[in-house]
């Protein structure tokens, strides 16, 4: 076997042929306005998902688990996703109380990673982004015993068509084991590549008083 697959290390004219790179990030003195604007520039070149981030959770033996979700919603608590909260995600998140989340965005060769205490958001804010799903996504909350097994396909369809047929004609509640959660942020790394690999990297660190620090990292 050979890893013929794997792109070769950049050459000098590879790093040289990137152009200029955007650095006034670099004066920034907190780290949730520039997230902001880092997230508006990807969703202006990002094919898919820009809001899609790395969600890194550990289990009670200590062996970590990482898969991609979506972030919907950003205010002065922190990050907020959605998920089963019957999951292994939503279990470990219950165990342990944290989280990490990371963001690459390649059009921008930009990278950011958060570290900090994760809990359930409020069963308002919960129902209120429930109600604005698709249908069909409500519907696919219900009938989803996420992260346990299945036997084929057609079980899960099964279980679609009875969820449907239970709510043929009312709209559809948010199950109680679907919730959203809140990452709270103590540290916020923010990196954008560099020739020849010398990368920019900012850390925000916040204390208890809830100010933020920051600290220039080697790459």
């Amino acid at each position: 076997m050979t890893d013929s697959f794997i792109p070769p290390t950049p050459s000098r004219a590879d790093y040289l042929d990137n152009g200029p790179r955007k650095m006034g990030w670099l004066n920034a003195d907190e780290p949730i306005s520039l997230f902001q604007k880092w997230l508006a520039k990807a969703g202006e070149t990002e094919p898919n998902d820009p809001n899609a981030m790395s969600l890194a959770t550990v289990d009670g033996a200590g062996l970590p688990d990482v898969r991609i979700v979506l972030l919907k919603g950003l205010n002065e608590d922190g990050f907020v996703f959605y998920t089963n909260g019957e999951s292994a995600k939503g279990r470990q998140l219950a165990e342990t109380g944290q989280a990490a989340l990371c963001f690459h965005w390649k059009s921008w060769k930009r990278q950011v990673r958060i570290r900090g205490a994760v809990a359930p958001v409020s069963v308002a804010q919960s129902d209120a982004y429930f109600a604005q799903r698709a249908r069909g996504s409500r519907i696919g909350a219900w009938a989803s015993d996420q992260s346990r097994p299945v036997a084929t396909r057609e079980a899960m369809v099964d279980n679609v068509e009875a969820v449907e047929a239970r709510f043929a004609d009312v709209d559809v509640p948010r199950p109680a084991h679907w919730h959203g959660w809140c990452v709270s942020p103590d540290a916020i790394e923010f990196w954008q590549d560099g020739a020849f690999r010398l990368h920019d990297r900012i850390l925000f660190t916040r204390d208890n008083e809830g100010e933020w620090a920051k600290t220039r990292l080697f790459p």
